[in-house]
Protein backbone atom coordinates (compact mmCIF):
# COMPACT_ATOMS: atom_id res chain seq x y z
CA UNK A 1 0.00 0.00 0.00
CA UNK A 2 1.43 3.20 -0.89
CA UNK A 3 0.50 6.65 -0.03
CA UNK A 4 1.86 9.64 -2.36
CA UNK A 5 1.17 12.18 -4.94
CA UNK A 6 1.97 11.85 -8.95
CA UNK A 7 -0.42 9.91 -9.18
CA UNK A 8 0.50 8.95 -13.24
CA UNK A 9 3.72 7.64 -12.14
CA UNK A 10 2.75 5.63 -9.30
CA UNK A 11 -0.13 4.10 -11.20
CA UNK A 12 1.87 3.41 -14.08
CA UNK A 13 3.79 1.58 -11.67
CA UNK A 14 1.14 -0.53 -11.17
CA UNK A 15 1.07 -0.62 -7.04
CA UNK A 16 -1.55 -2.93 -5.01
CA UNK A 17 -3.19 -0.51 -3.00
CA UNK A 18 -2.65 3.40 -3.53
CA UNK A 19 -4.00 6.53 -1.39
CA UNK A 20 -3.53 9.14 -3.65
CA UNK A 21 -2.88 13.05 -1.78
CA UNK A 22 -3.18 15.69 -4.30
CA UNK A 23 -0.75 17.79 -2.61
CA UNK A 24 2.88 18.77 -2.63
CA UNK A 25 5.92 15.97 -3.12
CA UNK A 26 7.43 15.05 -0.16
CA UNK A 27 3.87 15.33 1.32
CA UNK A 28 1.91 12.17 1.25
CA UNK A 29 0.70 12.08 4.84
CA UNK A 30 -0.49 15.93 5.22
CA UNK A 31 0.63 19.59 5.74
CA UNK A 32 3.65 19.74 8.11
CA UNK A 33 2.63 19.44 11.87
CA UNK A 34 -0.93 18.63 11.48
CA UNK A 35 -1.33 15.39 13.14
CA UNK A 36 -4.91 14.94 12.78
CA UNK A 37 -4.75 15.25 8.91
CA UNK A 38 -1.74 12.91 9.11
CA UNK A 39 -3.42 10.31 11.62
CA UNK A 40 -6.73 10.19 9.24
CA UNK A 41 -4.77 9.59 5.96
CA UNK A 42 -2.42 7.15 7.20
CA UNK A 43 -5.78 5.27 8.99
CA UNK A 44 -7.40 5.54 5.40
CA UNK A 45 -4.57 3.80 4.14
CA UNK A 46 -4.79 1.16 6.35
CA UNK A 47 -8.85 1.12 5.90
CA UNK A 48 -7.68 0.61 2.06
CA UNK A 49 -5.03 -2.00 2.87
CA UNK A 50 -7.87 -3.95 4.87
CA UNK A 51 -10.59 -3.58 2.54
CA UNK A 52 -9.64 -3.47 -1.34
CA UNK A 53 -10.41 -6.15 -3.36
CA UNK A 54 -8.89 -5.89 -6.03
CA UNK A 55 -4.95 -5.38 -7.78
CA UNK A 56 -4.49 -1.52 -8.55
CA UNK A 57 -6.76 -0.31 -6.37
CA UNK A 58 -6.55 4.17 -5.81
CA UNK A 59 -8.51 5.96 -3.68
CA UNK A 60 -8.50 9.58 -3.68
CA UNK A 61 -7.77 11.26 -0.02
CA UNK A 62 -10.54 13.56 0.57
CA UNK A 63 -8.57 16.13 2.32
CA UNK A 64 -7.50 19.98 0.49
CA UNK A 65 -3.55 21.19 0.84
CA UNK A 66 -5.29 24.66 1.57
CA UNK A 67 -4.92 27.17 -0.62
CA UNK A 68 -3.23 26.53 -4.39
CA UNK A 69 -0.44 28.76 -3.46
CA UNK A 70 2.38 25.53 -4.02
CA UNK A 71 1.04 24.58 -7.12
CA UNK A 72 2.12 28.39 -8.82
CA UNK A 73 5.36 27.97 -7.35
CA UNK A 74 5.87 24.18 -7.65
CA UNK A 75 9.46 23.99 -9.95
CA UNK A 76 9.02 27.36 -11.08
CA UNK A 77 12.25 28.98 -12.29
CA UNK A 78 12.13 32.93 -13.58
CA UNK A 79 14.44 35.64 -13.62
CA UNK A 80 14.24 36.36 -9.95
CA UNK A 81 15.05 33.18 -8.66
CA UNK A 82 17.25 31.12 -11.64
CA UNK A 83 20.94 32.65 -10.13
CA UNK A 84 19.70 31.22 -6.67
CA UNK A 85 18.64 27.60 -8.14
CA UNK A 86 21.85 27.67 -10.21
CA UNK A 87 23.74 27.85 -7.61
CA UNK A 88 22.00 25.29 -5.38
CA UNK A 89 22.38 22.93 -8.12
CA UNK A 90 26.21 23.78 -8.39
CA UNK A 91 26.58 22.83 -5.04
CA UNK A 92 24.51 19.68 -4.94
CA UNK A 93 26.99 18.44 -8.08
CA UNK A 94 29.63 19.37 -6.08
CA UNK A 95 28.79 17.15 -2.95
CA UNK A 96 27.72 14.40 -5.17
CA UNK A 97 31.53 14.44 -6.96
CA UNK A 98 32.93 14.72 -3.95
CA UNK A 99 31.14 11.35 -2.60
CA UNK A 100 31.63 9.73 -5.22
CA UNK A 101 35.37 10.05 -5.47
CA UNK A 102 35.27 8.84 -2.03
CA UNK A 103 33.23 5.73 -2.58
CA UNK A 104 30.02 7.23 -0.69
CA UNK A 105 26.83 6.15 -1.87
CA UNK A 106 24.40 8.87 -3.05
CA UNK A 107 22.49 10.74 -0.68
CA UNK A 108 20.95 13.74 -2.08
Amino acid sequence: MILGAARDIVEQCGVARFVFTDFPLGNPCGRPYDAAMQRAIVGLGLDVLEHARWPRTTVQSPFAWGDDEWRRNYMYVGPENVDLLRRAGERRRARQAERKERGLARTD
